[in-house]
């Protein structure tokens, strides 16, 4: 149902297109022989199609295998405690945003608070057509420099954050995991959400102990709903691993690769003493860090898919 629902918006969109481009020359006519309002209406329309196409051209650089599909976005803190916990809640804020903005369903799988403000992790699904494609980009540690709130000499800080973003599997995928590699710990909840959170042992922790990968899932008042969200996510992270050794098979037979990797900085947002948010891998750059932060990256996603087909194309 999935691929039926894939194929048929490109047939919707390509038939949106073909009436689009019938329209523009009926309109393109009609100025040419000088009709009142043509070349208005003709404007008009341009203006109003610019988006769509700017949204196709955008997907048509889209083309991995899993660029289609729903996406899994963990949102870490790095050392620092509640200085960069409270900034992996705004990177968290950021993803909302944007995914509201977009038009995505998120589906809140996991959220640890800190001790004092922020978060210590999050993970959401973020539900919708190249949900994946678009957030790949956003794999990295994002860096932060802020004058502190939380310092009472209103010194100026450094923070890091993690986002981690990996698609969620289709069922399709054989991936068996055997359930003598598993441990599944239940606990109560903890964080806001009524009397049952904390009476009842409805969270669960799975731990894949031949990898060690653990996910936790509390989001849900059923300990079986938070089991069967806990398997999806380990089942997407274990596929992601297995992917990763594939290419690092590829890179000793094609040598090193000069991209930045997971683990390291790929974009600063700068708050004081100026405000900037810059791209590192990129060069995109943004003077309006306010809107950033308020979910608008689409120019960073772009810039993005860009820079991926050049690096493809000179085979880096």
């Amino acid at each position: 149902m999935r691929k039926r629902s894939a194929l048929q918006q490109s047939v919707e969109t390509l038939e949106t297109l073909i009436e689009s481009e019938d329209e523009l020359e009926i309109l393109l006519e009609m100025a040419r022989e000088g009709e009142d309002g043509a070349e208005q209406e003709l404007a008009t329309t341009l203006r109003r199609l610019g988006p769509q196409l700017d949204r196709i051209e955008l997907t048509t650089k889209m083309t991995g295998d899993h660029d289609r599909s729903n996406s899994f976005i963990e949102v870490h803190p790095g050392a620092g405690g509640t200085e960069s916990q409270d900034w992996a809640q705004m990177l968290e804020r950021l993803y909302l945003r944007w995914c509201e903005r977009r038009g995505f369903e998120v589906e809140l799988i996991d959220e640890q608070p800190g001790d004092e403000a922020g978060i210590k992790s999050a993970t959401l699904l973020v539900k919708g057509p190249f949900a994946f494609g678009h957030l790949k980009s956003e794999n990295g540690v994002h860096r932060l420099v802020r004058i502190s709130p939380f310092d009472s000499q209103a010194r100026r800080h450094t923070s890091f954050a993690s986002a981690h973003v990996y698609p969620e599997i289709d069922d399709e995928v054989d991936l068996e995991i055997p359930e003598k590699d598993l441990r599944i710990d239940r606990y109560c909840s903890s964080g806001p959400g009524g009397q049952g959170v904390n009476t009842t042992y409805s969270a669960v922790r799975v731990v894949h102990e031949p990898t060690g990968v653990i996910v936790t899932c509390q989001n849900e008042r059923s300990q079986i709903k938070n089991l069967a969200s806990a398997m999806k996510v380990l089942k997407a992270r274990l596929y992601e691993l297995e992917m990763q050794k594939r290419e690092e098979a590829l890179d000793k037979i094609k040598g090193p690769k000069k991209e930045i990797a997971w683990g390291h900085q790929i974009r600063s947002y700068v708050l004081q003493p100026y405000r900037m948010v810059k791209d590192l891998r990129t060069g995109h750059e943004v003077g309006d860090a306010d809107r950033v932060l308020d979910g608008d990256i689409d120019g960073f996603i772009e810039a993005y898919l860009q820079w991926s087909v050049q690096q493809e194309t000179q085979g880096v």
